[in-house]
């Protein structure tokens, strides 16, 4: 872009604006021009900044009576700059979260209407268990059963076409042309046991939505996919434990079958790892620590997380924060073990039925449990 065009634009749009008032501007992903300026490498005077001033010169302009309401989007507001945000500027904040029960059910109602669809179909049954979904994944869920029902030749979408596709938005795509060996389906199965094992003894993760050795289109080897039963407000820190224990479930379960460990749960330990550290130095949730915030969410917006990430605290509190979050995982770790060891039988009941089926569904899962492997851990 030309030096002078950003804002040349927004003044012709401004223009506009008032020559068909009334009406309503509204500005989608407004963080791409109005980020907090003196953040970048290119000094004050770069087209960004230029293009910003001359939207809050506009802002300014409106009286009263102008009869041009300015609306804008963004899921950044933590690096908006200030300007942007007085009286007069947007001055008012709608947070839009992610949908409830109710919110998903009128959501998909408003995606089905033209898209055919069998007796079977219970939207509210749906809506029960997206928890967490948005306004997108639900359009994508149907879009994606359309396209289900279609390669079956059939001119309507069923309840089975809309729980495939589930998987499909959840987890990624199938790939069943990927070639892997009798060894790594065996080491999958066990692994992907060992999560679910988890899931469904722990009270206030899962329950277990599916579980499959068919490795996918982001590359990995299999998955275990929870069911959210309910919407959460907030999180809590035994949940989080709990969490961070079914992460680990895939390696301890590798462990103790097959005496050695591979490189299928880096993924797994990056996310225990990250929520650990969060449980330690945003949340307040070790006593060693204390209730302080060593978190640093500030980095700089424009030369980047690396070259602007600074800490706020020595190598003493660095180290202990390091020994706090080691033994957060090294007790989480010790729990899924002790769980999984407990339950060895269901273990290899699962990896078997993974072997010989592939993808297991929650009631097949939850079948190889006898009435005492179903009682929920406290």
């Amino acid at each position: 872009m030309f030096v002078g065009v950003g804002a040349s634009r927004v003044r012709d749009l401004f223009e506009e604006a008032k020559k068909n008032a009334p009406c309503i501007v509204f500005i989608d992903e407004i963080d791409a021009v109005a980020r907090r300026r003196g953040t970048g490498m290119g000094g004050g005077h770069d087209e960004r900044e230029q293009t910003l001033n001359q939207l809050l010169v506009e802002m300014d302009g409106f009286g009263v009576n102008e009869g041009i309401i300015v609306m804008a989007a963004t899921n950044r507001v933590d690096i908006l700059d200030p300007a942007i945000m007085r009286p007069g500027r947007f001055d008012r904040k709608v947070h839009v979260g992610r949908p409830d029960v109710g919110g998903r059910e009128e959501i998909l109602n408003v995606h089905i209407k033209n898209k055919p669809i069998g007796d079977d179909v219970d939207l509210k049954q749906i809506a029960q268990t997206t928890a967490g979904f948005t306004g997108a994944d639900l359009e994508n869920l149907l879009n994606e059963s359309a396209i289900i029902a279609a390669k079956e030749r059939r001119s309507y979408i069923t309840q089975d076409d809309i729980k495939r596709s589930f998987v499909k938005v959840g987890i990624g795509t199938e790939k069943h042309s990927r070639i892997i060996t009798e060894k790594e389906k065996k080491i999958t199965a066990y692994h992907e046991s060992g999560h679910a094992i988890l899931f469904h003894l722990l009270p206030d993760v899962g329950p277990v939505y599916s579980v499959s050795i068919i490795p996918t289109g982001a590359g990995a080897a299999g998955y275990t996919m929870p069911l959210p039963e309910r919407d959460e407000m907030f999180n809590t820190r035994g949940r989080m434990l709990q969490e961070i224990t079914v992460d680990l479930g895939g390696r301890v379960a590798e462990e103790l079958i097959f005496d050695d460990i591979t490189t299928g749960a880096s993924q797994d330990i990056k996310q225990a790892t990250e929520l650990a550290k969060a449980m330690v130095t945003k949340y307040g949730m070790s006593e060693n620590i204390g209730l302080i915030n060593y978190d640093n969410d500030d980095n700089e917006v424009f030369i980047g997380r690396d070259l602007a990430h600074t800490r706020g605290y020595g190598e003493n509190v660095a180290s202990r924060i390091d020994e706090e979050v080691k033994h957060i995982i090294d007790e989480c770790y010790a729990r899924a073990k002790k769980i999984i060891d407990e339950n060895m039988d269901v273990l290899h009941r699962s990896a078997d039925l993974l072997l010989e089926k592939e993808k297991i569904s929650r009631e097949e899962f939850e079948a190889l449990f006898d009435e005492e492997g179903t009682k929920k851990e406290d």
